[in-house]
């Protein structure tokens, strides 16, 4: 028997390992790490063992539990480093929050999630949660919908789970509605949600149109309780901020 299937297989079981540590805020038992991957407990053991070794994951003093390993976080950087539209979106972050005072990120769609690249926390933050590096449900974030937005409803339907996840109560899980707030995103031009994904938080998010589709987005967070002519202020200037990147990542030859 060829040994290729069994190493793509392997490969794939690794993988599968490294998401189910990372997506966990616990350490986590192999017998725990057996019933979120459904692998097999000889082959998941050997595999453990090999990561541990390469430092792609820790274990406690006991060997029982399992967390992401230092390794995984040198590579995480290296994608962050190797990004050429990272420093400019940077840079964007930091003209924002300059101008309106609040909380902004730079995010990229990854399948039915967005993964969060780089933030500028609002110097008035109570608490900082960490953003960068950090994966969430596309369709609860402003950044996730105006992403998703970029694509047509049978596309959209295609990568979404079913069901969809909520956040908090005000989350969308119709994929009727989200796809009827979808269309007013692509009216409009920009995303708005207000505690979809953060009791207490709004957000507006416009795509950074330097791909077709595009595939990144800047987003502004701010207190939900904000009157609208302050949201109007904020979106204008996402807006505008949001279309200057995308013209120098154009005219740079970023894709």
């Amino acid at each position: 028997m060829s040994m290729e299937p069994q190493l793509v297989k392997s490969a794939e079981r690794t993988v599968r390992i490294l998401e189910a540590l990372a997506d966990s805020h616990d350490s986590l038992t192999l017998s725990e790490l057996q019933q979120r991957t459904g692998f097999p407990r000889s082959s998941l053991h050997a595999l453990m063992r090999t990561l541990v070794e390469l430092n792609w994951v820790e274990t406690d003093s006991a060997r029982s539990a399992f967390g992401i390993g230092p390794h995984a976080l040198l590579t995480g950087t290296a994608y962050l480093d190797k990004d050429p539209a990272l420093p400019f979106a940077q840079e964007t972050l930091e003209d924002l929050r300059a101008e309106i005072g609040q909380t902004a990120h730079f995010a990229r769609r990854d399948g039915a999630h967005v993964l969060y690249l780089a933030t500028r926390e609002s110097r008035e933050a109570d608490h900082v949660i960490p953003r960068v590096g950090r994966r969430l449900p596309a369709h609860v974030t402003a950044l996730g919908q105006v992403l998703l937005a970029q694509l047509t409803d049978d596309e959209v339907m295609a990568i979404l789970p079913e069901p969809l996840s909520s956040l908090t109560d005000r989350t969308i899980t119709d994929l009727n509605k989200l796809t009827g707030e979808l269309d007013q995103v692509r009216t409009r031009g920009w995303a708005y949600e207000r505690e979809q994904g953060t009791p207490g938080l709004a957000c507006v998010a416009v795509a950074v149109d330097y791909r077709i589709p595009a595939t990144d987005a800047i987003s502004c967070s701010m207190p939900a309780r904000l009157a609208p002519a302050e949201v109007e202020r904020i979106t204008e200037a996402v807006i505008k901020h949001t279309r200057k990147l995308a013209a120098t990542l154009r005219r740079e030859g970023i894709r």
